[in-house]
């Protein structure tokens, strides 16, 4: 095993009856990176985010992190920001704070206080009174209040408006383990892009490009936002023209 590398896929494919939401993925993502996870909708980001935080079984192949099949081992060193928040609305923003101090061995408390006066989150607050947005900051505040190895992401400024968004992502960057690997599920890669070292291109369940974000500016001279707007508009007009021709 390479003891560098938290994440490997070999051969991961994930079926929904007829439909491949991963088709064949193999992945290896090393320790201490900020990794993007690009794609459309629907091309399979939250399936392979859901696996490896052990939410979703494979239908073939394998996940493993840190040489481990997703199980309470892979738990205890994942932190996992869903996609949408999941806290009961009774809960004021105190409780889900204990909760994670209950669970986690490596949650911080001292660390969660600092990020919620950061974010202008009322600690008294009932879950049931705030907005979407507002629901994301104490989600992604208990995230990054862990010291894991592995922080899965999944759309983290998905509900969050424009002037908010900087508040977000230093709170990732500040929060969390620099020993650790944060992977960011993704379409706003604009946002992003400052932040990463690698990428990973998903289209239709696939890996179609594995870089590091440095390496695509220098070799392609362009951004990676760029480029991901170039190559999914690309595949999206052959698409188009190929069925015209048939036509």
């Amino acid at each position: 095993m390479n003891t560098n590398e938290i994440i490997r896929c070999d051969n991961l494919t994930r079926t929904f009856g007829k439909t491949k939401a991963l088709d064949s993925v193999n992945l290896s993502v090393g320790r201490g990176r900020i990794v993007g996870l690009a794609a459309p909708n629907a091309a399979g980001k939250t399936t392979l985010i859901k696996i490896l935080a052990g939410l979703l079984q494979p239908t073939a192949g394998s996940a493993m992190i840190d040489g481990e099949l997703p199980g309470t081992y892979t738990k205890s060193i994942t932190a996992y920001l869903p996609d949408r928040p999941c806290f009961p609305d009774w809960m004021n923003v105190q409780d889900s704070i204990d909760v994670y101090s209950d669970f986690f061995a490596d949650f911080d408390a001292l660390k969660a206080g600092e990020i919620c006066r950061t974010l202008q989150l009322d600690r008294s607050a009932k879950i049931r009174t705030l907005s979407k947005g507002t629901k994301e900051k104490l989600h992604l505040m208990l995230v990054m209040s862990r010291k894991a190895q592995l922080y899965l992401l999944d759309e983290p400024l998905a509900g969050i408006d424009p002037a908010a968004r900087d508040f977000m992502l230093h709170t990732i960057v500040a929060g969390y383990n620099e020993e650790g690997t944060v992977l960011i599920s993704t379409h706003l890669i604009t946002d992003v892009e400052k932040l990463l070292d690698e990428v990973i291109f998903l289209k239709e369940g696939q890996v179609v490009l594995h870089r590091a974000a440095d390496e695509i500016r220098e070799a392609e001279g362009k951004s990676v936002d760029e480029l991901f707007r170039e190559m999914f508009r690309f595949n999206a007009w052959k698409g188009d023209a190929e069925e015209c021709s048939e036509n």
